[in-house]
């Protein structure tokens, strides 16, 4: 079974505070700023492979903050080292979700390697995060969010996903001076 990726991120929305910061990547910030656009979604487009280490550094100058990273799976693996990088930077307010749909989605839907062995939560687990989940059924991965944001992170949440609803590939937003302004604004306080 799979969840469509607008589901996955439409059920997360009520989870995900004012003050929380979103590093999202990929068809999944686009999916991500089409539902929920707020000040504080850090568009890391045209990092392929850097969602989780923005969303390090993102955590540990913020400690305060929750940091919910929306990576997809063939960006998480241009990095794996990334996970190991996290879990021993011992972030405590880092929530990895990983869309892991098995293709490179926006460059054609190539397969990513090994597409039907890879296995994110049990990369996560063995780099030493916290905790580790897998999600194929969306009232399953629904029900359990309450219970994984009680806890402290690294934490990951590897969902099997499908395409749900288009939404727009806006690259020119995610790369202008506006967008980095208007996180930088929220980031620092200031309207």
């Amino acid at each position: 079974m799979t969840i469509r990726r607008d589901e996955a991120l439409r059920t997360l929305v009520p989870f995900v505070r004012d003050d929380d910061i979103v590093v999202a990547v990929y068809q999944t910030n686009f999916d991500w700023m089409g539902i929920n656009p707020r000040p504080l979604n850090y568009v890391a487009v045209g990092a392929m492979g850097q969602a989780a280490s923005h969303g390090l550094g993102l955590a540990l100058a913020n400690p305060e903050r929750r940091v919910f990273v929306f990576d997809g799976d063939g960006s998480l693996l241009m990095n794996l080292g990334a996970l190991v990088t996290v879990a021993g930077a011992g972030v405590t307010n880092f929530y990895h979700f990983v869309f892991a749909n098995r293709v490179y989605e926006v460059n054609g839907d190539q397969p990513i390697p090994n597409a039907e062995n890879v296995d994110f939560a049990g990369f996560a687990a063995a780099a030493g995060y916290a905790m580790s989940h897998s999600f194929d059924e969306l009232e399953e991965f629904a029900s359990a969010v309450p219970r994984i944001l009680e806890h402290a992170g690294p934490q990951m949440v590897s969902l099997e996903t499908r395409p749900g609803e288009p939404y727009p590939r806006n690259y020119a937003y995610i790369h202008s001076a506006e967008a980095r302004k208007t996180f930088e604004d929220a980031l620092n306080g200031r309207e």
